[in-house]
This record gives structure tokens, sequence and C-alpha cells, in this order.
């Protein structure tokens, strides 16, 4: 069976490359990077050489990569750290839009008798900074904001709330899970002080993935053990995964133009040619601020669920929503905060790309979804109507 996978936003597929770079580290390379013998310090060696690719990738010092186990444990990290060391502020700014280990967190915060301020977004899945501004208060301990949705893909201007969070002498945390390897990012020019990021997006391995630190920022651990990643996050380093990442990412940011050109020129044409051919389709999201390989797109009066089956049986993967919330048959709760309307939500089909996408795969989708909704339409009981 050969699928066209579309999506590339819940995970993607390892580079041959990084594969081949894993591989002596999970056989004759095997050595704990803690000992002292000359074998486990190869394994030292092997893991800085790693990390101080993470940190050219993205600007940073080495000592300023944290390893952790993937993005929902380095948000966990940056968030519940930064409030532990800051005890004397209870109040916390994020967006309704977050990805679930930040909303489910900021839930769970509100228990603990934390304050939590939500903020929306408008129908295109906009922030708005000036109610950013205006929400940060002398009790704010941290900002957390997301660089890009990863059902919709909106880029939020993360440079403009850095500078807004840093003059009020706020922390802004950054999940750039769906934005480091696809879009230029320089936490060196950036008024960040914590961003997430995670291997499985940008074809590295599963369960890896790295907090950035900035220099002077306030975390204290979370866990308690011994003394690796400078204190902040102990535990026998996963070597083969960490080098994994740094491959990864290295090779990521060398296809970054292709990213931006190549795979934004095949998102534009599956969406485009949906639109075209399919009259009920409807884009989700701001059509210029959005990560390049990534559309999401309601079918009006459809359910979700039923077009992915369809497209399955198709041998086509795309995805309904963010990844962590597919089963349900509610619209995901970004799309009910861009108050999308439930006819159009109920149906929407997230569809991202990377740059192993073809040509030929963008063309075949094309003729397989104007099927997919005509049979699913068939379907629909006499009386539903479309807006």
């Amino acid at each position: 069976m050969t699928w066209i996978y579309l999506d590339n936003n819940a995970t993607t597929m390892i580079d041959p490359k990084v594969l081949e770079a894993m591989l002596p580290l999970l056989g004759e390379q095997y050595a704990n990077p803690s000992s002292v013998h000359q074998f486990g310090q190869q394994a030292r060696h092997i893991i800085e050489t790693a990390r101080e690719q993470i940190a050219d990738a993205i600007g940073a010092k080495t000592r300023q990569i944290i390893f952790t186990s993937g993005g929902t444990e380095a948000n966990n990290l940056a968030i519940r750290g930064t409030l532990a060391a800051r005890p004397d502020k209870r109040h916390i700014v994020t967006t309704a839009v977050e990805h679930e280990s930040v909303i489910n967190l900021a839930g769970q915060l509100e228990n603990e008798g934390y304050r939590v301020t939500c903020l929306g977004v408008d129908g295109q899945g906009r922030l708005d900074p000036a109610e950013f501004e205006t929400a940060i208060t002398e009790d704010t301990a941290l900002t957390s904001i997301m660089h890009a949705n990863n059902e919709t893909g909106v880029v939020f201007d993360i440079e403009r709330l850095g500078r807004i969070a840093t003059d009020k002498g706020v922390p802004l945390h950054v999940d750039a899970v769906q934005t480091v390897g696809k879009l230029p990012i320089d936490v060196s020019k950036l008024p960040v002080q914590l961003m997430t990021m995670s291997a499985h997006k940008f074809h590295g391995p599963k369960g890896i993935g790295a907090l950035y630190v900035a220099k002077d920022s306030r975390v204290k651990p979370q866990f308690v053990g011994g003394h690796q990643e400078r204190k902040l996050r102990p535990g026998t380093e996963s070597t083969a995964g960490i080098v994994g990442m740094g491959t990864a990412l290295r090779l990521a940011v060398e296809h970054l133009d292709e990213e931006n050109t190549r795979v934004k020129a095949q998102r534009d044409r599956l969406e485009t040619g949906i639109l075209q051919h399919i009259p009920i389709a409807r884009v989700i999201g701001h059509q210029i601020a959005r990560t390049p390989n990534t559309t999401d797109i309601g079918f009006e009066a459809l359910e979700a669920e039923a077009i992915l089956m369809l497209l399955s049986n198709y041998e086509v993967c795309a995805s309904s929503g963010s990844a962590c919330s597919s089963g349900s048959l509610e619209p995901s709760h970004v799309l009910r905060a861009m108050k999308i309307d439930e006819r159009i939500a109920h149906g929407a089909i997230r569809f991202s790309l990377s740059r192993f996408t073809t040509n030929q795969e963008i063309d075949r989708t094309l003729e397989i979804m104007p099927k997919v909704i005509e049979r699913l339409q068939k379907l629909q009981p006499r009386n539903v109507k479309t807006i």
C-alpha cells in the first residue's frame, strides 16, 4: 500500500539520512553519556555535537538547549518551571487556540489557584496584540503563545508580542513546534525567553524535543534526579533521539527555501484546486500569515470523520483538527475559538504537506477529493441545507 501522506503537522516520516545517523547509537555506540570512561565520553561528545546543531539552527547558544521527551514535556517544563521560579506571581496569559498540552495545563493551573487569561482570536485565527498587552498585569508570571497554530497554520507575530511582554518585564514562552524547521527562526534577534521544539515535526524521531532557555531565564526543574541537562531535565539522555533531532533540524534548515517555495506552491495548488472543483469548500484561517505547508478546509454540512474515512479508503491521510483530538465528533477548540460556523467546522479537514510530498500526490488528491465529497453529499438527508 502506498499512502499519500498529507498529515505532516501530526508527525513526519524520518528522513533516511536521520535514520542513518541514529542507527549506530541504537547498536554498537550504546554507552551512557554520563559515564567517565572513554566509551561514555564518546556518547557525550555525540550529544554535544547535536546540541550545537540545534543551537546553530535557531541562533542560540549550546547551553541554552535543554533536551526533553518532546513538545508536551518542554511546554510543561517552560510553564511550570517558570511559575515555580516566580512564586509571588499568580497570573498567566495564553490563548484559546493553543495546543492541548498548554490548554489542559492552563486548566490544571486554574484548579491550583492560578488566574489564567485565555485570549481569543478573530475569525481568521489572528491574535490582537493590543488585547495581549492589556491582559498583562503586575501579577503576570508568564505569557505562553504558540508561534503557529497546528490546525490552521496561522502564524502569530511573536516578535511584536515578545517586545510587548519584555517591556512589561514578563517572560514569553513560545510553542514553536509547528514552525521550527519550516520558518526561519533566530532567537538571538527575538525577545523570547523560552521556546519549545519537537523533532518528529521536522522529519526527526518521536520521543525527543527540546526547550530553548534564554540567558537569565528563571526556570526550576520539574523532575528530581541527576545532573543531566543542567539539572533542568534529569535522566539519562536518549542519545539516538538527540542525534536524530540534531541531524533532522540541520537538514530542515538546509531545505527552508524549498519549504517556503515548492511546498508552499503545492499547498496553494491543492487548496485552489479543491476550491475550484468543490463549491461547498471554505478555507479556514488567515490566507497570508500561515505556515507554508498547511491548509484547513471546511466542507459545509458534512462530517470530517466521514471525509477522512473515505479518503483513507483511497489511501490518503489527512486530519480533522489537531492529532491529539482526533476521534471527537465536536469541532476542535481552535475552530470554536474562531467562531467558525458549525456547518463548516464539523467538516473541517487539515492537509499538511512536507518536503517529501510529490506533485503526483497532489494531482491524485485533487482527483479523489471531488469523488469523496460528491459521494457524501448523495448520502445526506434531503432536508440538510448548505449555507
